[in-house]
């Protein structure tokens, strides 16, 4: 069972995942990791024995579960960061607070085709993708030991992929992870102060200056954040207000899934194709913060290291201005 504990200091919650380090891969140089081929891919048709049961999948027909001709399909990680079953068992042990490590991890095998990437596939396959996450997030909401659902992707062996089948994961914890808690008290102590949204407010401030915008369409606006972490950082936003993922319905998906893919395909041009982390940051779930906080996607190419002088001081250094990385990536010929 994975334990959850938490930092006395700071109030940072760390899962000890002892089974996880069963995993291929773990622990070894990223440079001396193997590709893994087609031919042995678990995420490939007609290798789904090689996966756990598939918890949801699409398919063009009804077919039996577990079976190919599926264009997105579900499945729990095979070394889960989380386990499902059980129950939390909040104690305290003098000083210190742990939990059991219950929740659910699941990975998105987004296509069928082991060479396709997010960046190339058919926004209306983008779409079914985003489609699954909505779906696995109204489905794990029930589960009232869970307070928190994680949607990422790691892309390539750099960003902490181990297979290169397009996935991407999610984890619904029983806390809410500091950093989304350190978001979360941000926009609150705006709207206490102004009655608005802070993130609806970088809407209207970007707009109108222009110059850190990437991408457009009528539901969606796509950015460099005005203080970037990471070179060549975006952010994608819904312009409506909505605090909620799960929530988005088929016009929001309709525009979603082409602002996503010229993201990626921008980014892919102008830096060749980086492996790159992307994040969907929403809501708690059962909590009442759809006033103030608003969902977006962040997309972090991984061009710099995490250093030093970052994990001391939490500062990070950018040497790109978001100004120019925008300009950059908005005019590049796709």
């Amino acid at each position: 069972m994975p334990d959850l504990r938490r930092d006395p200091i700071v109030g940072r919650w760390v899962i000890i995942s002892t089974e996880r380090g069963a995993r291929p891969h773990d622990f070894v140089p990223v440079q001396t990791a193997r590709p893994v081929t087609a031919t042995l891919c678990p995420f490939c048709p007609g290798q789904e024995r090689l996966t756990p049961k598939e918890i949801m999948a699409y398919r063009p027909q009804p077919l039996q579960p577990n079976s190919p001709n599926w264009t997105v399909r579900v499945v729990p990680n095979k070394f889960p960061a989380l386990q499902v079953e059980g129950t939390l068992d909040r104690q305290g042990i003098g000083l210190y607070d742990r939990m059991n490590g219950i929740g659910a991890h699941e990975v998105i095998i987004e296509t069928p085709n082991h060479t396709d990437s997010l960046a190339d596939m058919p926004t209306k396959r983008i779409e079914d993708v985003l489609w699954a996450y909505r779906d696995r997030m109204i489905d794990l909401k029930k589960d009232v030991r869970f307070r928190y659902i994680l949607i990422f992707k790691n892309h390539g062996a750099v960003a902490g992929a181990t297979l290169e089948h397009s996935h991407s994961q999610l984890i619904a914890l029983p806390i809410i992870p500091t950093s989304v808690f350190e978001e979360l008290e941000g926009c609150r102590a705006h709207y206490e102060q102004k009655e608005r949204c802070i993130y609806c407010d970088i809407l209207r401030q970007d707009l109108a200056d222009g110059d850190r915008i990437v991408a457009e369409n009528h539901e969606f606006l796509c950015v460099a954040p005005y203080a970037p972490r990471f070179p060549f950082e975006m952010w994608i936003l819904p312009k409506r207000h909505a605090g909620y993922f799960e929530e988005s319905q088929k016009v929001q998906f309709e525009s979603l899934a082409p602002i996503l893919s010229e993201a990626l395909q921008r980014m892919d041009k102008v830096l060749a194709k980086p492996a790159y982390n992307f994040i969907l940051h929403s809501s708690p779930l059962h909590e009442k913060t759809g006033d103030f906080y608003h969902w977006h996607i962040e997309i972090i190419p991984k061009l710099t290291h995490v250093a030093g002088f970052e994990w001391g001081t939490g500062f990070y250094i950018n040497p790109v201005a978001p100004e120019e990385s925008a300009k950059f990536l908005r005019e590049a010929v796709l």
